[in-house]
């Protein structure tokens, strides 16, 4: 493998049962990852986590914070701050309940995974270290999703910030994958006070790392990532501050993302419509795959 795509090995199979009609594509469900950023000296950095290699879906894959949308915050009643849900819906292209859903998925997984907060006590502010006993508790319920997001908020009286997020792209996990995802991709800056830590059970390990740094490794194969990953990196990497890249979300194209199989000159063709890339080409005699 030249570089360091993520590509299950029994794609191909799937790929062909699915053009045959022996499998039906899942219902992708909602989700949301965020991309932290904080400004180093060198330029804005992106806080990543490593999937454990035990995982069955992108295990050893490098990736963000996130993860499915919890249907409780459908309906919650969520103190807000920022643009109006109105609002987020036209930008994200679904109705407003949903669009609370997929923010609070955002903000909640954030917290679950590396610790951050982005909420505070008004609409004007952040709360700071969010470490200690009290927290934590909290935080462990919500990732047994003994508490919604909503009860969460509003035990603590925190006001969710929504203006500290923009969004940033959209992409479907492919429909042979049986695990399937309908993932919003959103920035975020380090929140001045919080600092980041390994709290998923999910990651082995957590780094900060330049966007176009990781690039490289992935270019490399030293760095295993996801399609989505190495493809919004790519697009992190033009920027020189975690402000200019929040302001910049405001631009990105939140199209849905959908790879495409299709089969030419005994090859299973894989792509992903506006990243050329990560095309495949896959022989139908065989399971490999050439770039």
């Amino acid at each position: 493998m030249a570089n360091g795509q993520w590509y299950p090995p029994e794609w191909p199979e799937r790929i062909r049962a699915l053009a045959a009609g022996e499998l039906a594509a899942a219902v992708p469900r909602r989700a949301a990852t965020v991309m932290l950023l904080r400004d180093a000296v060198a330029g804005p950095e992106v806080h990543m986590l490593r999937r454990r290699a035990s995982m069955a879906f992108a295990g050893g894959a490098h990736a963000y914070p996130g993860g499915g949308v919890d249907p409780r915050d459908d309906e919650s009643v969520v103190q807000w701050g920022g643009p109006s849900r109105a609002a987020w819906a036209a930008r994200l292209g679904v109705d407003e309940k949903s669009a609370q859903a997929i923010v609070c998925a955002a903000v909640r997984e954030t917290y679950e995974e590396a610790g951050v907060l982005l909420a505070g006590p008004d609409a004007a502010s952040v709360v700071g270290d969010t470490t200690g006993e009290s927290w934590e508790a909290d935080r462990e319920a919500l990732v047994r999703r003994e508490l919604s997001f909503g009860e969460f908020l509003g035990r603590r009286g925190l006001v969710l910030r929504s203006d500290l997020l923009g969004a940033w792209a959209r992409w479907i996990t492919p429909e042979f994958e049986p695990r399937r995802y309908d993932t919003w991709f959103f920035v975020a800056a380090l929140p001045e006070g919080q600092r980041t830590r390994n709290a998923s059970t999910e990651a082995d390990r957590t780094v900060w790392i330049r966007p176009d740094q990781a690039a490289e490794g992935y270019d490399k194969g030293e760095l295993m990532m996801m399609p989505p990953t190495i493809a919004t990196l790519r697009a992190l990497a033009g920027f020189d501050s975690a402000e200019g890249a929040l302001a910049g979300a405001t631009a990105q194209d939140l199209s849905p993302v959908l790879a495409q199989a299709r089969l030419e000159g005994g090859e299973i063709v894989l792509s992903w419509p506006g990243h050329d890339e990560f095309t495949k080409h896959i022989p139908t005699t065989s399971g490999g795959a050439s770039a």
